[in-house]
Formats: structure tokens, sequence, C-alpha cells
């Protein structure tokens, strides 16, 4: 399963090694390929609160290529800064809100698709995404890196947008619903793998923290 996952991830490096070679040509800044696509990704999720789930998957899957670009044209331009990585960061964490947000939305508002439980779900899948990025962020500050778990952001991306993008409401709603399951459930799983990972090393290696954190 991995190695499927990073030959799909080799291939689009491939295809959009061209948009990259455009940018770099052009002096894009990296910070700015960032917030164009923090942008677009907010408009998906404000696409997916309005009920046009098919929509909002296309245009989600479209536009992710900005989260690669960024990262591309820094390091093939030697501009990559402590700064911009924690912009890059700071900013999907924004997206990630939006996107899932949205969905709370939708599941709380649509005419004919509106559930308690699935803004339960959207709710408890929103929480769980923030969770495994701190989770993260908080190991890269004592100098670990807990980049483990089922589900990455890449994957979570891909959630949001190919199942979307093809099935949009398909049977009354249930591919979604299924696919916000997933994403919920995988979630949380990773953020309690990454909580034993950081355990075990941290135990191996006992660290002082500071009270309340």
């Amino acid at each position: 399963m991995k190695a499927s996952w990073n030959a799909i991830v080799s291939g689009y490096l491939r295809v959009i090694a061209p948009v990259a070679d455009w940018l770099v040509a052009k002096r894009v800044r990296p910070n700015t390929i960032t917030t164009i696509g923090t942008l677009c990704t907010c408009s998906a999720g404000i696409i997916f609160a309005t009920g046009h789930i098919s929509i909002g998957g296309w245009f989600l899957g479209l536009t992710a290529l900005f989260d690669v670009l960024d990262g591309t044209v820094a390091r093939r331009t030697g501009t990559t800064t402590t700064f911009g990585a924690f912009y890059d960061s700071t900013l999907d964490r924004v997206a990630d809100g939006f996107l899932l947000g949205g969905l709370v939305v939708f599941y709380a508002t649509h005419p004919e698709h509106a559930s308690k439980g699935m803004v339960i779900v959207s709710t408890l899948a929103l929480i769980a995404t923030f969770l495994t990025s701190y989770t993260n962020a908080r190991a890269e500050g004592l100098g670990f890196s807990a980049r483990v778990g089922v589900l990455q952001r890449p994957e979570r991306i891909t959630l949001l947008s190919a199942p979307q993008a093809f099935f949009g409401l398909a049977l009354h709603g249930w591919v979604l619903a299924g696919i916000v399951l997933l994403l919920m459930v995988t979630a949380w799983i990773t953020f309690f793998q990454r909580m034993a990972y950081v355990h075990r090393i941290t135990t191996a290696a006992p660290t002082s923290t500071s009270p309340g954190e």
C-alpha cells in the first residue's frame, strides 16, 4: 500500500514539474504560493458548506498542487526559511479548519442531508485533525519528529477531494458520510499512534517539560 502511494506521489510530482519550472522562472515567492493555496483550500471548504460537494471536491483536487509547489519552489530557489516553514504549517491548519468546518456547516444546515450524527462525526474529525498536527509540532519542539500514523495530510486531502469529486452526494449522501467517518476514525488512530510513539521515545530518553504543557 505504501509503495503504491509513493508511486502516485512520484507521478504527481513529475506532472507538476513544468508548473514548478514556470513559477521558478517567474520568481514567484514560495510564501505567495502558500497563501494562494490556502485561499483555494478555504474556498473549497466554503463550497462544501453550500452543499456543492462534487464541485468542492474537484476544486480542492485541482488546486491541491499549491500545497506541493510552495516547498518545491523554495527548495529549487534556495529560499527555504524557518519562517516559511512556520507560515506553511500555520496556514495548513487554517485550510484544514475551513475544509472540515465546511462539512460541519453542510451537515448542520443542508435541507436534505442535515444530520446531528454527522455534525458530531465531522466535528470529531476536525478536532482529531488539529490534534495530529499539534502532537507532531509539540514533539518537534522537544527535539523529536512524530510524523507517524496511518493518516498524513496528503492522504487527508486526497480523501476530501477525489471521492467527493467523482461521487458527490451519490447514494443519498452515504459515500460522503462514509468518507467523513473514515477520515474521523483514521485521524483519531493517527493521534493515538503519535501519542504512543512520543511516549515511547521520551520514556527512553526523558526530558523535562514546563508545568501545564
